[in-house]
């Protein structure tokens, strides 16, 4: 089969198609026949061997990816999660309780954007920042694909106030269609002012944050007394200081609530049930699942430029089934 595949790590030019060895399917696995592969800021982490969970430990040659929708043996039309990688690829395996049948109506990209960025979002709000009616809520990359779901459904669960952080005007004026109150500049040098003014004059209740190092601690100092800050990544790569964080948090009453969706999906009531719901959101038009390009497979380190480069916006999908040279 035909594969993007890894013999050394580094950055996009680092990925070759080839010709690999089908998987074979182990027990309680199921081998898709894969017809779109999404791609996430993860496999960018992946590639350069600084993902947190996985450092140094991942053998090669690899093939990235960890989600697909594609065709089961029988012929259904299924939503997969991999186990971390294998993704990039013509034909994978998945563990049958990571492959969800996909509703007539959603599309692949739309798929693909639930099935990660979709639920990680719902669960940020819910799960994690335990947001409440009328509260305010700010969150980084508004135009990415997590970011548009969280602007959607904040709004959709009665945020006070939504706050769209973002790199350029285009993704500013994105964040402001999809529903955010106000969109303000990511630079991380005056963001706590920007969010401050942007939430008519207050502290926040609730900002989300991926990016870690100077946005994190201007992020921090926007939070309002008994708000929280949510940590969903270091996209920066530098981490808080957590003995400096942790005097700030006593001395205003914030908190500070780490998430990864990793925790929520070996749960049904936390993954399955909730996907079904976002399914059905997305269907009679109260969610609208962001897909900012298709590359085919051949394409992939074309892709990832896209993403480091943040010349994209909403989820980036691979056509595997298109495959062109």
């Amino acid at each position: 089969m035909r594969a993007i595949e890894i013999t050394a790590f580094g950055g996009p030019e680092a990925m070759q198609l080839t010709e690999t060895a089908d998987p074979v399917p182990g027990p309680d696995e199921v081998l898709i026949e894969v017809d779109s592969a999404g791609i996430n800021h993860r496999d960018t982490l992946i590639l350069d061997d600084v993902y947190p969970p996985a450092r140094g430990v991942l053998p090669l040659p690899l093939v990235p990816g960890s989600e697909v929708v594609g065709r089961t043996p029988e012929g259904r039309r299924v939503l997969a999660m991999t186990q971390l990688l294998g993704g990039y690829a013509e034909r994978v395996v998945a563990h049958e309780s990571m492959v969800h049948e996909i509703p007539e109506g959603i599309s692949d990209g739309q798929a693909l954007a639930i099935g990660v960025q979709g639920m990680t979002a719902w669960h940020l709000l819910h799960t994690a920042a335990r947001v409440t009616p009328g509260e305010s809520v700010a969150v980084s990359a508004a135009a990415g694909g997590l970011g548009s779901f969280v602007v959607q459904l904040a709004q959709e669960m009665g945020a006070g106030r939504v706050i769209g952080v973002a790199s350029s005007e285009e993704k500013r004026k994105l964040a402001l269609a999809l529903g955010a109150d106000a969109a303000v500049d990511s630079d991380p040098q005056g963001l706590t002012e920007r969010l401050i003014e942007a939430n008519d004059g207050k502290l926040v209740d609730v900002v989300l944050d991926a990016t870690g190092g100077e946005t994190f601690d201007a992020a921090l100092e926007a939070v309002a007394p008994f708000g929280r800050l949510v940590v969903y990544g270091v996209a920066s790569g530098i981490p808080p200081q957590p003995v400096e964080v942790l005097g700030r948090l006593v001395s205003t009453s914030r908190s500070i609530v780490g998430f990864t969706l990793g925790s929520a999906m070996t749960r049904r009531d936390m993954y399955r049930d909730k996907l079904e719901l976002l399914f059905a959101m997305t269907l009679d038009g109260r969610l609208e699942p962001q897909c900012g390009g298709v590359y085919q497979l051949s394409e992939a380190g074309r892709a990832h430029e896209d993403l480091r480069a943040r010349r994209s916006h909403g989820k980036l999908v691979l056509d595997v089934s298109g495959w062109s040279a």
